[in-house]
């Protein structure tokens, strides 16, 4: 019987034939942290331990309240950036380059058959790329700074099959929240999710890492996609490290195949205050609104950012509608100042924040008011979730929100082109 990605990939790492439920021990290639290093260091510390075992796999990306919001993130941000200096940590990116998750790929810290641990859920994102990625605890995280390894265990595996050609108006963003909407929040619960299929190899990288980020929405351990042609193109120039690439054989076994058609898809918008609460557009348009919000790390990449201005352009947002805009990286803000993007958007109306986590955490720069309801590109819309708990969070894909911004309500993107 033939090996899926994540019983091949965990097997390499642990020496051995690995099966589904078993636990072992391994050495991830990367380990990533964020805002939350603080913490992670004052664990570290009580182990009793003077070093971390090995500073140069560490990747530590100041994103979730930068510029700090307040004495208390200035005070996490001053012991993080003591504690990398005291540590050796070389990988250490500081406020002005932008949302770990971006930041992590674009630098060339996610590599096919890596096997990649970060103190964050949405770890998941570099799947994208070919490498196991997944979401561990500050604990764990701070084991791992001490000792260098740690134990998982082998999760079960699901396909993903896709085919079709996206309709206008309807992209990647929309197709997880149909997956999403279909199986549940826990339909995936610790499982390893393959995605393939012709729709899949069609994607381009930046879509893909949507898909792998929201994995974590229906529970997943990783989000995994086969690298291909697209993947090295999008690598060249990222890194000089090389990489072995791992790929589930034809005859591996799976305990679910799931298949989706998007020919006929219609965008779909996630309701208060779950992730699977989804819903065609149809059903909820015309729910007045009050923010909008374009980035994350799930859609604040280049090609969201022109989807959005490609609708808003020449036209104005919704007076009573605020608009703000934050770009998943540093790099991606310079693509859409030289290539016009954002000169769109702000000419539109929209609010252009820096590259960072924003709102989405509901720590700072653009949280809610009792009663608001806010539209976003973002991946969760738990009741608190964009800081206040009596506001009202949708999820939707970058035409959707662009669209909505324009008549101040929830909208039809196909009806805006």
């Amino acid at each position: 019987m033939g090996k899926t990605f994540v019983e091949k990939i965990l097997g390499k790492k642990a020496g051995k034939e690995v099966v589904p439920g078993e636990i072992v021990m391994v050495e991830p290639d990367r380990l990533m942290s964020h805002d939350n290093s603080a913490a992670i260091s004052k664990k570290f510390k009580s182990i009793g331990i003077k070093n971390v075992a090995y500073p140069d796999r560490i990747v530590i990306i100041l994103d979730h309240c930068v510029p700090a919001a307040s004495e208390k993130y200035a005070t996490n941000h001053k012991v993080i950036r003591e504690f990398v200096k005291e540590q050796g940590i070389r990988n250490f990116f500081d406020i002005h380059n932008g949302i770990c998750h971006q930041v992590f790929i674009e630098k060339g810290f996610a590599l096919p058959g890596n096997l990649i641990l970060g103190s964050d859920s949405h770890t998941t994102s570099y799947g994208a790329v070919g490498a196991f990625s997944a979401g561990i605890g500050r604990t764990e995280m701070a084991a791992l700074y001490a000792t260098g390894e740690l134990w998982l265990k082998v999760p079960q595996s699901y396909k993903i099959v896709v085919t079709g050609k996206f309709p206008a108006g309807v992209s990647a963003k929309d197709l997880i929240l149909h997956i999403i909407g279909t199986i549940g929040s826990d339909g995936a619960l610790y499982k390893s999710v393959e995605f393939t299929g012709e729709t899949i190899s069609d994607m381009s990288v930046s879509d893909r890492i949507i898909l792998s980020n929201m994995s974590a929405e229906m529970g997943a351990k990783n989000g995994y996609f086969a690298p291909d042609d697209k993947t090295r193109e999008f690598l060249k120039g990222k890194t000089d490290e090389g990489y072995e690439e791992i790929y589930p054989d034809e005859d591996a076994e799976y305990e679910r195949i799931l298949k989706f058609d998007v020919t006929n898809l219609s965008p779909r918008v996630a309701k208060p205050h779950t992730v699977d609460n989804v819903s065609h557009i149809e059903e909820v348009k015309g729910i007045k609104i009050n923010q909008a919000l374009l980035g994350t790390c799930t859609n604040g990449r280049l090609n969201d950012l022109e989807a959005a201005a490609k609708i808003l352009k020449g036209k104005k947002i919704h007076p009573d509608t605020r608009m703000l805009v934050f770009p998943a990286s540093q790099e991606i803000m310079l693509e859409a100042m030289k290539n016009g993007t954002l000169q769109i958007l702000a000419e539109a109306g929209a609010v252009l924040m820096n590259p960072g986590c924003g709102p989405c955490l509901g720590a700072h720069e653009g949280t809610l008011a009792p009663g608001e309801v806010c539209i976003t590109t973002a991946n969760r819309n738990f009741k608190g979730r964009m800081g206040c708990k009596e506001a009202f969070v949708y999820l939707a894909s970058p035409e959707t929100v662009a669209a909505s911004a324009i008549k101040g309500e929830i909208a039809d993107p196909r009806e805006v082109i």
